[in-house]
């Protein structure tokens, strides 16, 4: 990605440059779970006369969840993550099996017919023999901890810094077959309306050095 600021930007429609969409999607995907991952950790961490917010929590949890799984979504474009980038992946532990539990907590956050909170039962009252009321009773599910959170931050990162690796692959493939164009080919491309001040996004490794 170019360092100056371009005075206009013409809409690429090949198939490298639709690809390159699909990977800032997913690189954007993951940004959010790590953010999320951070509110967490800030809002899980235990502290002195400090009230635990449970819709915070889920929210946030669901979202991170959601933003994970969407990265490997199929598609026809062949972009979205698989196992066996995970499993390449330079983390120890069992990385494939979190990541296969991550899937299957979305699922269970998602789900537009249940509730991710808690199961309910609804029995009968019964004194000296007779049914004397209704009792409605339930199971509360155990709420996600600060050690997960971080775990599924970990690899958030480590997935986020394969993607970008692929975007700069990407990229050099799309402004090679836009140097092929003519400047008259050039013009006859869509313009995009670009706002900001033309910088390039964050990377993984700007994040990291942020933090520490």
């Amino acid at each position: 990605m170019t360092d100056v600021a371009p005075r206009t930007v013409r809409r690429i429609g090949s198939p490298a440059a639709a690809a390159l969409a699909d990977l800032a999607a997913i690189f954007d995907d993951l940004q959010t779970v790590l953010l999320c991952c951070e509110r967490l950790v800030a809002e899980l961490r235990p502290g002195l006369a400090k009230q635990h917010d449970e819709v915070l929590t889920e929210a946030l949890w669901t979202t991170a969840l959601i933003s994970y799984s969407r990265c490997f979504a199929g598609g026809e474009r062949g972009m979205g993550l698989t196992e066996d980038d995970v499993e390449g992946l330079e983390l120890k532990g069992e990385k494939l099996a979190w990541h296969r539990m991550l899937r299957r907590l979305k699922k269970h956050f998602a789900d537009p017919a249940a509730n991710p909170r808690e199961t309910f039962t609804v029995g009968v009252a019964v004194a000296d023999g007779a049914p004397a009321g209704v009792a409605i009773t339930s199971a509360r599910q155990d709420p996600v901890d600060e050690q997960t959170v971080r775990q599924t931050g970990a690899l958030a990162f480590a997935l986020s810094k394969l993607v970008d690796a692929r975007i700069a692959e990407h990229q050099a493939t799309v402004l090679e077959g836009a140097q092929a164009l003519t400047t008259k080919e050039l013009e006859t491309l869509d313009e995009i309306e670009v706002t900001g001040d033309g910088a390039p996004p964050p990377r993984p490794e700007d994040d990291a050095e942020g933090r520490s």
